[in-house]
């Protein structure tokens, strides 16, 4: 089994410790780097840390079937399935083949320069387009399905899949979206236009943007917070939903609207429930 630790996280390290300990008394070996080129079987992946390092994971083995256990190391974790006090039992359950696999859906991003020169990439939470100049506004056209939607002056938007809809584009006014919808989330940040609204698309529409010539500034595309792509005026952005999956190990079946309830400590004070029959 793969074991992946922030590494700068002091209580990510000793967890790491203990981990290890644990798989290797169970007779598992652990490794803790990564190659996707190697032929050594890994069964599952257990990810010490916050919501970035289970991005970083799923970056790490993009392209496999590896399931991904994260355990909350970090403040909210909504990627995570075990808080920092359950490590032992979680390892054991994962040793015990004791969980399921839920699959999430990502983004395929290309970015087509005025050149005619591309670069691609994917991620997991969303794609987040800003202005390179932070004094500066970016001046965007927006597309869905190929035709016209909206152009306006804006700090950025955000495209999220229904996994991101916890994470920045829900900071930025966006809807939270259950994971098992399968959709698009579009969200301006600061757009100055009338019409500048959340979008929710289906999986199989697409958004695209262009940079203006016009704009004030150029573009960066930031995929999961970790990966950015330079975008020139002229440029454009296309966004779709991902080929591949990324694979996260469950062992509790509790529905989401728990997780959120929990993550985000929702007041339900006064709640009674269903009326009962008789």
């Amino acid at each position: 089994m793969l074991v992946v630790v922030n590494p700068h996280r002091a209580d990510a390290a000793h967890a790491g410790d203990l981990v290890t300990r644990e798989l290797e008394d169970e007779g598992i070996e652990v490794c803790k780097t990564f190659d996707p080129g190697s032929d050594t079987p890994v069964e599952a992946a257990v990810v010490l840390g916050g919501d970035g390092t289970i991005l970083y994971a799923a970056a790490l083995t993009r392209g496999t079937d590896i399931p991904l256990l994260g355990v909350n190391l970090g403040h909210v974790g909504f990627l995570a399935e075990a808080e920092r006090e359950d490590v032992r039992h979680a390892v054991q359950r994962l040793v015990a083949g004791d969980y399921t696999v839920e699959e999430r859906n990502t983004l395929e991003v290309v970015v087509k320069q005025p050149d005619g020169s591309t670069e691609s990439g994917w991620a997991l939470n969303e794609a987040t387009v800003e202005r390179s100049n932070l004094l500066r506004t970016v001046e965007l056209a927006v597309e869905v399905d190929g035709k016209p939607v909206s152009t306006f002056g804006c700090d950025g938007v955000v495209i999220s899949t229904a996994t991101g809809s916890t994470a920045h584009a829900f900071s930025a006014g966006g809807p939270i979206l259950w994971p098992d919808v399968d959709a698009l989330l579009f969200v301006p940040l600061a757009a100055h236009a009338l019409f500048a609204r959340p979008l929710v698309v289906g999986p199989r529409s697409w958004f695209a943007l262009e940079v203006l010539e016009r704009s004030e500034s150029e573009a960066l595309v930031v995929l999961d917070g970790s990966r950015s792509i330079d975008v020139e005026r002229g440029g454009r952005i296309e966004v779709r939903r991902g080929g591949h999956q990324v694979k996260l190990a469950r062992m509790s079946d509790a529905p989401f609207t728990e997780r959120l309830v929990r993550k985000f400590s929702l007041p339900t004070n006064g709640w009674r429930g269903p009326a009962q029959d008789g």
